[in-house]
């Protein structure tokens, strides 16, 4: 599949943002009210930038963005529908629960309810995400049981990086409640680095469709004559290959950047700084990774264009 950088861009910020999002419900419903309302605010409005901004620049994707409504009424059969609604419908939730564990609103005793229920609609919406993906049977790649824990798994690590960050800037890192949340950003790097990890193994192991199957006629069939003569807008987005090489190449590097910031990680309570290069880590390594998941997947149509198998 051609990577396009929009959708790209989309699933690693929003991921981010949902992510810092659910571990905010999560702190309101166990802490109660921010430290201070600064703080509060400052935390909420970037995750909502991060969500905002990758919602925003999904639709540069779209022939006709200003279409992208119409997504919504599909709801009942489309992921991607569903994904839109659960997006759309976070927003007052998490808005109410910003308001009140910041203290812009005096009503403290409805922020644990508040919290977890952001929390859920997070994780409700970036499931939705990686069931886009996940339910396409046509793309063997995404059709596994790693898709969508991945999404959701990169999703938390990233959103803990940045929480991290925000609370060094307001001085909150080095308590206790900081140094959990550095352990907590471990704990979710080595939960990626095993997805990961499983995911790319399993990769070349996956069943294999040919066109024997494709026309039902058994094994040795070919095809004696190309559809096309020239490239078309199908065999450009669906076709994209990246060499095996450069794949590996970027696995590597892939969990490179995630064992880089997993030490990191270990060492923040120590050294607190660390919290700055382990969230630029961890967000380069998702979108490395996100660059992959498209750039490795092939689509079944490509046997139509000549491909013996995908």
């Amino acid at each position: 599949m051609n990577p396009a950088y929009s959708v790209i861009f989309f699933t690693v910020s929003s991921g981010a943002g949902y992510g810092l999002l659910a571990l905010l419900g999560l702190v309101g419903n166990a802490h109660g009210p921010a430290s201070s309302p600064a703080f509060g605010v400052t935390a909420m409005f970037i995750a909502l930038t991060l969500i905002t901004a990758g919602l925003l620049s999904s639709t540069a994707h779209l022939g006709r963005p200003e279409r992208a409504w119409r997504a919504f009424s599909q709801w009942r059969s489309s992921w991607l529908s569903r994904e839109g609604v659960a997006a759309v419908a976070t927003y007052p939730v998490a808005l109410a629960f910003g308001s009140v564990w910041s203290g812009l609103i005096d009503a403290p005793q409805w922020i644990g309810l508040l919290g977890l229920v952001t929390t859920f609609m997070c994780a409700v919406t970036v499931y939705c995400t990686g069931m886009i993906y996940r339910s396409l049977k046509t793309i063997p790649a995404w059709h596994n049981k790693f898709t969508v824990p991945t999404y959701l798994a990169f999703g938390l690590a990233s959103g803990s990086g940045l929480l991290n960050v925000i609370s060094f800037i307001f001085g909150r890192f080095q308590t206790d409640a900081g140094k959990f949340m550095s352990f907590l950003t471990l704990g979710l790097i080595v939960i990626v680095i095993m997805l990961k990890w499983f995911y790319w193994r399993g990769l070349g192991k996956q069943p294999q469709y040919t066109m024997g199957q494709a026309t039902g006629l058994g094994e040795g069939v070919r095809q004696w004559e190309v559809p096309h003569t020239a490239a078309n807008f199908i065999m450009k987005e669906m076709g994209y290959q990246v060499a095996r090489a450069h794949g590996l190449k970027l696995q590597r590097l892939t969990l490179l950047a995630l064992l880089v910031a997993l030490v990191g990680s270990g060492f923040a309570p120590m050294l607190s700084w660390l919290v700055f290069p382990v969230v630029a880590l961890l967000l380069f390594a998702a979108w490395v990774e996100r660059w992959l998941l498209f750039a490795q997947a092939e689509h079944v149509v490509g046997m139509f264009y000549g491909k013996n198998k995908v």
